[in-house]
């Protein structure tokens, strides 16, 4: 519970930060670090539009979505404390709990009968699919590495100790941290100021979306970025006590969104056909992590 609540504080901030951040990068003074939630509110007081040939696909699929990821939140532990969901191989069942909510946005976003839709879905579903290798080689790596097979299990007997622990913490922080742009379709994969559907990606899925329904996806999106900035914290919390744990999650929190924010400022998006070929390299980093655990157990030699 506690790892649930920390994550839904962090949530109202986290996309605050990330613009105030491109906002000081760019010389402007910008909108509050609440403004998302604003909208997101705003959003909530107004009507859903709906396509005269929109299914119920497509009115449910919001509301799908952010269930998902709640429950998806709900398997994230606080280090040594157990997530509300919790049992052996549970990172499986968080992958494709947010994989069911991908699963729905994308057919919901084909039920509104668009062609342009139908394309942000095609390239959505091809992403996710490229993503998803890399989730599990580094969650399997640190199974290797702790011996266990349950996140609070693995998080709470990772204590990085030698050069080589540190590198391949390292390397999951960077791995999950390019995980949440890719699942929450930022720089450089997607941009999602762009206003040219033929190079949008999931901001083309929800051009047919207004009112509660957007706002559920907005509100989805902030947990979606809290939820793997929770999971890059538990990477050092560990078994430390909750009165220090605390302040370290928040922190860490802090810091992606920092990161995220100076990486939409100062980077270019990539090429559509470039997005394939870093996702895919994402998995092969992941790769690694699992021989530098193999070599480190002496299970390769």
């Amino acid at each position: 519970m506690t790892s649930l609540i920390l994550i839904l504080i962090s949530a109202l901030f986290f996309n605050g930060i990330i613009i105030r951040v491109k906002s000081i990068s760019a010389g402007r003074k910008g909108p509050g670090i609440m403004q998302p939630v604003k909208d997101v509110i705003r959003l909530f007081r107004k009507g859903s539009v709906y396509s005269e040939v929109a299914g119920p696909v497509f009115r449910i699929a919001p509301a799908v979505y952010l269930a998902s990821v709640i429950v998806a939140c709900l398997c994230v532990p606080f280090g040594h404390k157990a997530g509300l969901i919790g049992f052996r191989y549970d990172f499986v069942f968080f992958a494709y709990a947010l994989a069911l909510g991908k699963f729905f946005c994308i057919i919901g976003a084909l039920d509104t009968g668009s062609s342009f839709e139908g394309m942000g879905a095609a390239r959505e579903a091809l992403y996710s699919m490229l993503a998803e290798p890399a989730f599990f080689l580094i969650m399997g790596s640190l199974a290797l590495m702790t011996g266990y097979s349950s996140f609070q299990s693995i998080f709470a007997e990772l204590h990085p100790s030698g050069p080589m622990s540190w590198a391949l913490t390292a390397i999951a922080m960077f791995i999950f941290l390019v995980l949440a742009m890719i699942e929450n379709s930022r720089m450089p994969v997607d941009d999602p100021k762009t206003h040219l559907e033929l190079t949008m990606i999931h901001e083309v899925m929800v051009l047919d979306n207004s009112g509660i329904d957007l706002g559920l996806i907005l509100l989805t999106g902030y947990l979606k970025f809290a939820m793997y900035a929770a999971i890059i914290a538990n990477l050092f919390i560990g078994s430390i006590p909750v009165g220090f744990g605390i302040p370290v999650f928040l922190a860490v929190q802090a810091v992606c969104a920092v990161i995220i924010g100076l990486n939409e400022s100062f980077s270019a998006r990539f090429r559509m056909n470039h997005n394939p070929q870093f996702i895919f390299t994402l998995a092969c980093i992941a790769l690694l992590a699992v021989f530098g655990v193999m070599l480190m157990s002496g299970q390769l030699v």
